[in-house]
C-alpha cells in the first residue's frame, strides 16, 4: 500500500518539538481521521526531524496542502519507510489501561513486540498507556514496541516524559 503523503520540514530539532507540531496541525487544521502523521530523523548536513501527514487510499485535499506550507517546506512522499507515528485512526482513545487485544482493535497499529521477548504478548496482556502511544512503521504496519512492566503490565517503549541525556550536567 503506498500512501498518499507530504513531508514538512520545520527545522525541527528534537521529537517532543515535532510532536507538539504535529499536534497543533491537526487542531489547527482540522485533519481528516484516516490521516497518519509520522515524525521522521533526518540525519544529513543539518540533522532533524521533519513531519509527514499521508492517508493511505485518497490524496490529502489541496486546500490542506497549501495551508501545510505555513509550516515549513513541503516536499512530495515520505522521507523514508519507518516513521514514528504520533497521529493515526484510533490514537485518542489509547489512554489508560488496556488489553493488546483492546488496542489492536481500536487502533491502526497491527501488532505490539516486547522488548526481550521472543513472541507477541497475549490478547489479555495489559498495556498501560501513559497516554503516549507512539508505534513505529515496520514492513507497511504500523508495531508497538512495549517493554515489561510492574504485576506482569507492559508500557509503551516510548517515555511520555524523556529525561535529557546528561541533563544534570
Amino acid at each position: 500500500m503506498t500512501p498518499y503523503a507530504l513531508t514538512v520540514d520545520a527545522g525541527i530539532g528534537d521529537l517532543l518539538d515535532a510532536d507538539r507540531l504535529l499536534h497543533r496541525m491537526a487542531a489547527e487544521l482540522d485533519l481528516p481521521e484516516d490521516v497518519f502523521g509520522c515524525t521522521h530523523l533526518v540525519r544529513d548536513d543539518r540533522p532533524r526531524v521533519v513531519v509527514s501527514l499521508s492517508r493511505p487510499a485518497r490524496p490529502l485535499p489541496d486546500t490542506l496542502r497549501e495551508r501545510l506550507a505555513e509550516y515549513g517546506d513541503l516536499a512530495p512522499g515520505l522521507p523514508d519507510q519507518v516513521g514514528r507515528a504520533v497521529l493515526y485512526p484510533g490514537v485518542g482513545a489509547l489512554t489508560g489501561t488496556l488489553t493488546v487485544a483492546e488496542l489492536l482493535a481500536g487502533s491502526a497499529i497491527v501488532r505490539v513486540t516486547v522488548l526481550g521477548t521472543p513472541g507477541p504478548p497475549g490478547p489479555d496482556t495489559r498495556v498501560v498507556t501513559r497516554d503516549h502511544v507512539r508505534p513505529q512503521w515496520q514492513r507497511d504496519e504500523l508495531v508497538l514496541a512495549a517493554m515489561p512492566a510492574r504485576s506482569g503490565t507492559l508500557v509503551p517503549f516510548e517515555a511520555p516524559d524523556p529525561t535529557p541525556c546528561c541533563a544534570d550536567h
